[in-house]
C-alpha cells in the first residue's frame, strides 16, 4: 500500500495538492493501491471544509482535523502546523503496515521529522518527496516579520537531515537539490531525481485568435507576458518592475506590450502598490484560474517570466516552468544565470535567461522577442515539444512506478 501524507489535496488547487493528486491518481489507475492523509482545508478558504473520507478515482482519502488559523499570522500558521502534524500522525500510526511505503510531502514542513518514527515503528518504508528544503527557506526569506533563533535553526535542521537519512530513499525535483542533499550526508543510493511536470493532455497551446480568455481580458493586439502562479518572498518582482518602467515610455513604433499577472502570493499586493505608486499602466491582474483553464491561461502570454532567488536554488524549483512549456510557450527565467532552471532553458533553446534584478536586461530580451514573432513561435514549439518528451505527468509516472517497484528490495532499515 501506498500512503501518501501532505496537508493539501483534490480537489484543492495548491501547488503541492496538484502535483500530489496527479501522481496518486495516476499510481492508482496504474493498479497501486494508494491512500491520503490530508487536512480538510483549501488552501485559500480555510472555512470550505472537505469531506473527513471519500474515495476519490480509487484513492481513499482520509482528511484529519486541523485548526484554521490560516496563512496570516506566523503564530496561527504554526498551531494549524502543529495540529496536522499530531492528527496526521494518529490516523498514519492506524493506516499503516510493514511493508506500506509512506510517501511525505514537504506541506507543512518538518513532515519527514514526524513521518520516520511511524515508519519505523510499524515497519513501514519512508521516502521523502522534498518540494523544498526547509528550514533552509525559512533562513533565506524570513518568516513574516519575526525570526527564530539560530539555536532552533541548528536543531530544526538536525531534526531534518536525521529524517532524510532514515528514509529508505529522498526524491529530490531537481539536480541541485540533490546535490544539496549530498552535502548534508544523505548517501547517494538514498536520492533519487525526478522533476515535477506538467499534463500535457490537459494543457495545451492555444493559438491567440482562438483563445476566449485573451479576448475577454482585453490582450487582442498586444504582446504580452505573463507571470502565473505564486509571487512569494522565494521570488523577487524588482526585474520585472524595472522592465515594466522602462517598456512602458519605448518607443511608438514598438509592439504594444502588456502584462498578465496571474494568481497571488506573498508579495503580490507590494508589487501592485508598487505600480500604483510609479503610475505604471498596462498591467491586468487576474486570479488563479482552474485546471480546466490553464490551457487558455497560460496560452494568453506571448511569453512567461519565471523567477527565483539565486541564494534558493537547490532548496526551490519552480514548477511554473512545466505548464509554461505545456502551453508552448517561451521562458525568461530571472535569476542565478546557472540555475536548475537557467540550465533547461539555455540547453534547449526555450527562451533566455536575466539576471537576479536587472530589470534592463529583462526590458531587452522581452523586446527582442516581440519583434521577433517567428522566433517567438519556434521557441514555443521545442518548448511543447520537450514537455511531451521529458516533462510530461506520464514520463514522470514512469519514473515513480520504476522506483517504487525497486523499494521492498531495499528491506526495512536497510543500511
Amino acid at each position: 500500500m501506498l500512503i501518501f501524507v501532505n496537508r493539501y489535496f483534490h480537489p484543492d488547487h495548491s501547488a503541492t495538492s496538484q502535483i500530489l493528486s496527479d501522481l496518486a491518481f495516476g499510481l492508482s489507475a496504474r493498479g497501486h493501491d494508494v491512500r491520503v492523509i490530508a487536512s480538510r482545508l483549501r488552501y485559500d478558504a480555510s472555512d470550505d471544509l472537505l469531506p473527513a473520507h471519500e474515495v476519490i478515482r480509487g484513492v481513499e482519502v482520509f482528511r484529519v482535523w486541523t485548526s484554521r488559523f490560516g496563512r496570516g499570522d506566523l503564530i496561527g500558521r504554526a498551531i494549524d502546523y502543529v495540529t496536522f502534524y499530531l492528527s496526521a500522525a494518529w490516523r498514519l500510526l492506524r493506516l499503516a503496515r510493514a511493508g506500506d511505503i509512506i510517501i511525505a510531502e514537504t506541506d507543512p514542513p518538518m513532515l519527514s521529522v514526524i513521518v520516520a518514527p511511524i515508519a519505523y515503528l510499524r515497519g513501514a518504508l519512508l521516502v521523502n518527496w522534498l518540494q523544498d528544503l526547509f528550514p533552509e527557506v525559512a533562513q533565506a526569506v524570513g518568516l513574516g516579520r519575526r525570526q527564530l533563533p539560530g539555536l532552533v535553526y541548528d536543531l530544526l535542521h538536525a531534526l531534518r537531515n536525521a529524517s532524510l537519512r532514515a528514509a529508505a530513499m529522498n526524491v529530490a525535483v531537481g539536480k541541485k537539490m540533490a546535490e544539496r542533499l549530498s552535502s548534508l550526508g544523505v548517501a547517494a543510493d538514498r536520492i533519487a531525481v525526478i522533476p515535477n511536470w506538467a499534463d500535457a493532455e490537459r494543457i495545451r497551446p492555444v493559438a491567440p485568435k482562438d483563445n476566449p480568455l485573451r479576448k475577454e481580458w482585453g490582450l487582442e493586439g498586444s504582446f504580452v507576458v505573463g507571470y502565473s502562479g505564486n509571487l512569494g518572498r522565494a521570488h523577487d518582482y524588482r526585474a520585472m518592475l524595472g522592465a515594466i518602467e522602462r517598456l512602458s515610455c519605448g518607443p511608438s513604433e514598438a509592439p504594444t506590450i502588456r502584462w498578465l499577472i496571474v494568481g497571488g502570493g506573498a508579495l503580490h499586493e507590494a508589487f501592485r502598490r508598487e505600480l500604483r505608486a510609479k503610475g505604471l499602466k498596462g498591467v491586468l491582474f487576474a486570479p488563479y484560474q482552474p485546471r480546466e483553464r490553464l490551457s487558455e491561461s497560460l496560452s494568453a502570454a506571448d511569453v512567461h517570466l519565471v523567477c527565483l532567488r539565486p541564494d534558493l536554488e537547490g532548496s526551490v524549483v519552480p514548477s511554473k516552468f512545466y505548464g509554461v512549456a505545456a502551453a508552448g510557450r517561451p521562458t525568461i527565467f530571472i535569476g542565478d544565470l546557472d540555475g536548475e532552471i537557467a540550465q533547461i532553458v539555455r540547453r534547449s533553446d526555450l527562451g533566455s535567461v536575466a539576471p537576479h534584478g536587472d530589470g534592463e536586461e529583462l526590458a531587452a530580451q522581452i523586446s527582442a522577442l516581440a519583434l521577433d514573432p517567428a522566433r517567438c513561435s519556434d521557441i514555443g514549439m521545442k518548448a511543447r515539444r520537450l514537455c511531451e518528451e521529458e516533462l510530461d505527468k506520464r514520463v514522470a509516472l514512469d519514473l515513480w512506478e520504476r522506483l517504487l517497484e525497486c523499494l521492498p528490495a531495499r528491506g526495512v532499515g536497510a543500511a
